[in-house]
Parts: C-alpha cells; sequence; structure tokens
C-alpha cells in the first residue's frame, strides 16, 4: 500500500529552508513592525523585536521554561543562551527533529500538549502563537498542574474580536485564535489572573500584507505558467491537471489559489478580525 504523502511536513520543510534563506533563522512567528518598513529585508528585524517584546515579559531570574509549540526550536535557543532551562512540546516530527537539532540542550516531547505526560514543576509555561490550537478545557488547568508555586503563564498569540464571523464566501481572513471574550471568560474561572498584558495588533498586522506580497509573487508565477501551457500545449495542460489532482483535492486546489491569488488577507482585514495580545498569568490569590 503506497504511503500517504505528507504535505504538512514538505511544506513546513520548504517554508523553514526560505525563510533560513531570507534570515538566516527559523522563526515561525509574525514580525514587530514599529519603525520599520514593510520589506522582507526587515523581516528578521521585525522577528527579533518580537521576541525581545516576548522577553520583557519573562520574570526575573534564571526559569525553569516549558515552551508549548515551541515551533523550529528558535525561541528555545534564545532562551538557553539567557540561562533558562527548557523543554519543548510539539507535535510534529518534522519540527520535533528541527527543535533538537537547533536548541541543543532543551528537551523535546514530541506530542501535543494534551497528551504530555511531565510533572515540571515549572516556572513558566509559554506559549508564543500556540495557544490558539489547544483547547481552552485544557490550556489553562494543565498549566495550574504544571507549575511550581509562583510560576506564571505567559501567552503571545491572536485573539477573534466579535467581528469574526467564520469563514465567509469572499475567502479566509487572516489571523486566528479563540474569541477573545471567551478567553477572559475561561481566564476569570481559572486559577489564574492577568498580572501584565499589551495589545500589539498594529505593530503585528503588517506581516500579513509581507505574507500575501510573496504568495501572489507565487500564484503569478504558477497561473503564468499555467496559462503558457495551456495555450501552446493543450495535451500537456490536461495531463498535468490529472497529475496535481491525485495529490490534490479540487477544494484542497481551490484554497491554495485562493491564498496564491486572493486579496482578502491583509493587514486591515487582521486588525478588523483579531487582536493579538501578549498576556501573563500569575496564580489567583486565596
Amino acid at each position: 500500500m503506497a504511503k500517504k504523502i505528507d504535505t504538512r511536513a514538505v511544506g513546513l520543510d520548504v517554508g523553514l529552508a526560505f525563510i533560513r534563506w531570507l534570515t538566516g533563522a527559523e522563526n515561525l512567528h509574525y514580525g514587530l513592525w514599529t519603525g520599520l518598513d514593510v520589506t522582507a529585508g526587515n523581516l528578521r528585524s521585525a522577528q527579533d523585536a518580537y521576541t525581545v517584546k516576548l522577553f520583557g515579559y519573562l520574570p526575573e531570574g534564571r526559569l525553569r521554561i516549558l515552551d508549548i509549540g515551541g515551533g523550529a526550536g528558535e525561541t528555545a535557543k534564545k532562551l538557553l543562551a539567557l540561562g533558562h532551562s527548557v523543554e519543548i512540546v510539539v507535535p510534529s516530527p518534522f519540527l520535533a527533529a528541527r527543535c533538537r537539532e537547533t536548541a541543543k540542550g532543551a528537551i523535546v516531547h514530541e506530542c501535543t500538549f494534551e497528551a504530555f505526560q511531565g510533572a515540571g514543576p515549572f516556572d513558566l509555561c509559554l506559549f508564543s502563537e500556540s495557544f490558539q490550537y489547544i483547547p481552552l478545557a485544557e490550556s489553562l488547568p494543565k498549566c495550574a498542574r504544571l507549575l511550581a508555586p509562583g510560576g506564571r503563564v505567559l501567552i503571545a498569540d491572536c485573539f477573534r474580536t466579535e467581528a469574526y464571523q467564520g469563514r465567509r464566501a469572499e475567502g479566509p481572513q487572516p489571523g486566528g485564535g479563540h474569541r477573545l471574550t471567551v478567553f477572559q471568560g475561561a481566564v476569570a474561572a481559572s486559577a489564574f489572573v492577568v498580572d501584565a498584558e499589551e495589545d500589539i495588533t498594529d505593530a503585528v498586522a503588517p506581516s500579513i500584507d509581507l505574507e500575501q506580497q510573496l504568495f501572489h509573487v507565487l500564484g503569478h508565477g504558477v497561473t503564468r505558467i499555467s496559462d503558457e501551457i495551456g495555450s501552446k500545449r493543450p495535451t500537456a495542460h490536461w495531463a498535468l491537471s490529472k497529475v496535481v489532482g491525485l495529490f490534490l483535492s479540487r477544494k484542497r486546489r481551490d484554497n491554495l489559489m485562493q491564498r496564491l491569488t486572493g486579496t482578502t488577507r491583509t493587514a486591515a482585514a487582521f486588525r478588523l478580525y483579531n487582536r493579538y495580545q501578549i498576556l501573563r498569568l500569575g496564580r489567583r490569590e486565596g
């Protein structure tokens, strides 16, 4: 029986190779664009500024950190360099391998946060653009069990505003995450209170425009080649379409072309439908 093609792993591999070529690092997060022109050449500076902002919310002292959804290990690498001890939870086998290579010295757990069996205790549970992928019923209660007395939760992620109405006919809306009001209710019912927070929506929103510009370049190339083959070699074009159909369903092909050529994913739409929040949570007294 033929093995299923892991398109996610392939996409991550290609995407990380491109980011590494462009910036010299494998950061899988938004940039902070305050004071920067929104160009590919400034992406590394914007991502470094994001990391500086995020680390500004770390509690003092050397910490035992659980990096939940650790991407390719770049954030953990920087935390290790600051003298912290780090364990990473990441479900992707490909990303787990990158974490082991990039963040030497970190302990890597190849599993979801829900399946994580570590006992801790940790001084900090860190969610850098990973909180949105974990059910609220699991995230904060499990953090409460894993943290040492005085431990904190640090979240940097998108939350949906009340303007978000789901995927609409004109295409996917940028960003993502839990509804902000639902998250606030979950915090109120949890063992935690917010002890620091900042809205950085405006500063990260230009990342969407830069990303879409890249996809438009790729989309132009794809459509230009397809049109040329279609007009000059219609039989070959038909055969190529059939081959592509073996790997991608029509729905996936339509979604891909929407991503490559669409105009709905913009910084303005991101600001409307999302709030990008940095929040630090401490244990509730009593």
